[in-house]
């Protein structure tokens, strides 16, 4: 007869001084308690040095009327709106600065670094041309030249210059037309998102099948048209509305549709294009640290240059780009304050205007601060999960 292993007893945790996880344990304590302490003592003292110098504190004011208006908006507000309405449509500016001012860093970073690995040299050229431009020339120079040139060089807004009658581009803006919203948009909206959806189904199919059989399938034109279907789809089912509120050329402005504003424009093309010089940097290091090796081999199989670069370079030279490259999606977000140079309302320029009306210094400069290091963190937390997905699985 057999009788079966008995389970290894519990291992019990020593408590005793002479454990270095204990003693561990009890130093990060200590730390933790003399950081909570230092902060304490830093907020007491300056509340007391405001109180007996007069001084108001406290975030209350957030729930008086603001009192004033913002040239730019994308969430409705009126200047009898609270301060904390303010605040969030600051907010609201600054992120889209952020996030469309990524998208397009991405696009034109990685075309400017594949390019530096172009067979042809003049593309090879004009690609180191703009990054060493553009690198070392400050960011804050670049946000005013491009200000200038916009408001200075442009047509005044009574005769703009017009793509069609549709899209009219004058010291005033960009104006262009945008679709009635109705039950029509929304569907679209929605139905474009389940095409996105669906085109992320078929790029993770076309990826199996890629590793399961060595043959690639068209993943961009296939994704596209899936997320076009959707939102014809429902376009049609909301009706298939065509209304459109389309911009008019006035004798003094263009009045109609919707519009980006010359501020707004000066931030967005100033940190696009000093950003991208960085990030096409960051690709052209993670495709040069891939060995040739693997160009060779898999242009020995029959792949043309762009599969090379597509399935085999860029994939395995992500682990080094990503990164950096979440370095330089922080840097943007945060460079986006400079936009107070030119007068674009993000949440720095909202919290000047508050600290001038209500001498709230110290709780403006906390919300600024608060912001950005929020949207650092998430911005942070996406990356990191991105790399994690896109690392290399080692057996």
């Amino acid at each position: 007869m057999t009788t079966a292993p008995r389970a290894a007893p519990p291992k019990r945790r020593d408590w005793s001084w002479r454990s270095r996880a204990v003693r561990g344990l009890i130093y990060q304590v200590l730390a933790l308690g003399l950081i909570v302490l230092g902060v304490w003592f830093l907020a007491h003292n300056t509340m007391e040095n405001m109180r007996v110098r007069g001084i108001q504190s406290g975030f209350d004011f957030l729930t008086s009327p603001a009192g004033f208006d913002i040239g730019e908006l994308i969430i409705p507000y009126e200047s009898i709106d609270p301060y904390w309405m303010a605040f969030l449509a600051g907010v609201a500016n600054t992120l889209r600065v952020a996030v469309l001012g990524i998208v397009m860093t991405t696009v034109l970073g990685t075309l400017l670094g594949v390019g530096r690995f172009s067979n042809n040299a003049i593309v090879r050229g004009l690609c180191y041309g703009y990054v060493e431009m553009f690198r070392n020339i400050p960011v804050l120079l670049q946000l005013l030249v491009w200000y200038l040139l916009l408001t200075e060089w442009l047509p005044d807004p009574g005769e703009p210059l017009q793509l069609g009658g549709l899209v009219f581009l004058s010291k005033g803006g960009l104006s262009y037309p945008v679709p009635v919203w109705g039950l029509g948009q929304g569907l679209s909206a929605l139905g474009a998102l389940g095409g996105a959806g669906l085109a992320w189904l078929w790029a993770r199919k076309a990826r199996q099948h890629f590793e399961a059989t060595g043959q690639p399938r068209p993943v961009m034109l296939p994704a596209l048209g899936l997320i076009i279907a959707g939102g014809l789809v429902g376009w049609a089912a909301g009706g298939a509305p065509t209304a459109w509120n389309v911009p008019v050329a006035g004798e003094v402005s263009v009045d109609g549709g919707s519009s980006f504003t010359p501020e707004f424009i000066s931030v967005l093309l100033g940190l696009t294009f000093y950003t991208a010089a960085f990030v096409a940097e960051v690709v052209r290091a993670g495709i040069a640290s891939v060995p040739r090796g693997q160009s060779e081999a898999s242009g020995a199989l029959g792949l043309s240059q762009g599969q090379q670069m597509r399935l085999v370079v860029l994939p395995q030279a992500l682990r080094v780009i990503i990164p950096p490259m979440t370095n330089q999606f922080l840097n943007l977000t945060k460079n986006s304050s400079l936009a107070v140079a030119i007068g674009y309302p993000d949440v720095v320029s909202i919290s000047n205007t508050a600290i001038n009306q209500t001498g709230r210094a110290v709780e403006c400069i906390a919300i600024i601060m608060a912001v950005y290091l929020t949207t650092s963190l998430g911005t942070s937390g996406l990356m990191n999960w991105y790399n994690k997905r896109s690392a290399i699985k080692e057996r």
